[in-house]
C-alpha cells in the first residue's frame, strides 16, 4: 500500500442513521457495504456518544455534545462554539445535504431533517452556512478540504431500510472514488452512523477508505466520533484539536492514514 500523505487535501464524511454494527456487518440486506468491508477498513469497536441523533452530530463536529440531549432545531440550540466548520472557513468546509430545498435550511422539509445537518446549528460561521451548506448535487462537489454529506431520511436508513441505504451508498461512494480528488491520492472517506438502534450499547459501524488503507483492514481498538474528528483534524493539519478530540484515541496509525 502507498504511504499516507503527511497532509491530506480532502476528507469526506458520510453520515448514516440509527443502526448498530450487527445490523450492517454481515447483513444480507447490505451487500455493498459488506463488499466494501473487504476493500477498505472497518472499525469493529466504534461507539457513538449519545441518543438521540443531534448530540452525536454536534459531538463529532465540535468535540462535545454541548449539553444537547434532544433533536430540537437550530432556533433552540444556537451554538457559538468552535467547530470543524469554523476552523475551515470561507469554503474550506462544505456540507452536502440531500433533499434540502435551499441553502442552510434551519427547519425540516420533506425528507430533509435539520438535526442531521450540524453546520446549521453554529452561529459563528460568518455566512459560510448560507454559502457552503448546499443541496447535494450530482456529481457531488468534494473540492472543499472537508465535506460533510447527509443523505436524506430514506437513504440514510433512518426512515428507509438497510437495503435502501446500502443501495444509495453503492452508487454514491463509487462516484467519490472515481473523482479527480480521490485519484490524486490525498483524499479519505469515512462512512459512519450517528447512533445505534438503542439496543447495542451504541456500537456502530464505521468504514475508512483511503489509498493507503489496506483492503480488509479491521481495527479492534475502541474508537468513537471524537477519534474520527481528531484523525480528520490531524489529516487536514487543522488546529487546535476540538474538545474531546484532543484526548481521543488515534485512528491514523491503525488504519495507515
Amino acid at each position: 500500500m502507498p504511504e499516507p500523505p503527511a497532509v491530506y487535501d480532502h476528507v469526506v464524511w458520510i453520515l448514516m442513521e440509527n443502526h448498530s454494527y450487527g445490523q450492517i456487518i454481515g447483513s444480507t440486506d447490505a451487500p455493498y457495504l459488506n463488499k466494501l468491508a473487504g476493500q477498505a477498513g472497518v472499525a469493529t469497536n466504534f461507539y457513538a456518544e449519545a441518543h438521540p441523533s443531534l448530540p452525536n452530530y454536534i459531538a463529532m463536529t465540535s468535540g462535545s455534545t454541548q449539553g444537547i440531549t434532544d433533536d430540537n432545531p437550530p432556533a433552540d440550540h444556537p451554538l457559538s462554539v468552535p467547530s470543524i466548520f469554523s476552523l475551515l472557513p470561507a469554503g474550506a468546509s462544505r456540507s452536502l445535504e440531500e433533499s434540502m430545498p435551499s441553502n442552510c435550511l434551519k427547519t425540516d422539509s420533506g425528507n430533509y431533517a435539520v438535526r442531521h445537518n450540524p453546520q446549521a446549528y453554529y452561529t459563528n460561521l460568518n455566512g459560510d452556512c448560507a454559502q457552503c451548506n448546499v443541496p447535494l448535487a450530482d456529481p457531488p462537489d468534494i473540492s472543499a478540504r472537508f465535506t460533510f454529506v447527509t443523505p436524506n431520511l430514506i437513504n440514510d436508513m433512518h426512515d428507509g431500510t438497510v437495503a435502501d441505504g446500502d443501495t444509495w451508498l453503492s452508487t454514491f461512494v463509487p462516484q467519490l472514488l472515481a473523482s479527480a480528488e480521490y485519484a490524486a491520492g490525498r483524499t479519505a472517506v469515512f462512512i459512519t452512523w450517528d447512533e445505534d438502534d438503542d439496543l447495542s450499547g451504541n456500537h456502530i459501524p464505521t468504514f475508512v477508505i483511503a489509498p493507503s488503507v489496506a483492503p480488509g483492514t479491521q481495527v479492534s481498538a475502541k474508537l468513537d466520533h471524537y477519534a474520527m474528528l481528531r484523525a480528520t483534524q490531524e489529516m487536514l493539519n487543522v488546529a487546535p484539536l476540538l474538545g474531546n478530540a484532543a484526548t481521543a484515541a488515534d485512528m491514523r496509525a491503525p488504519f495507515n492514514l
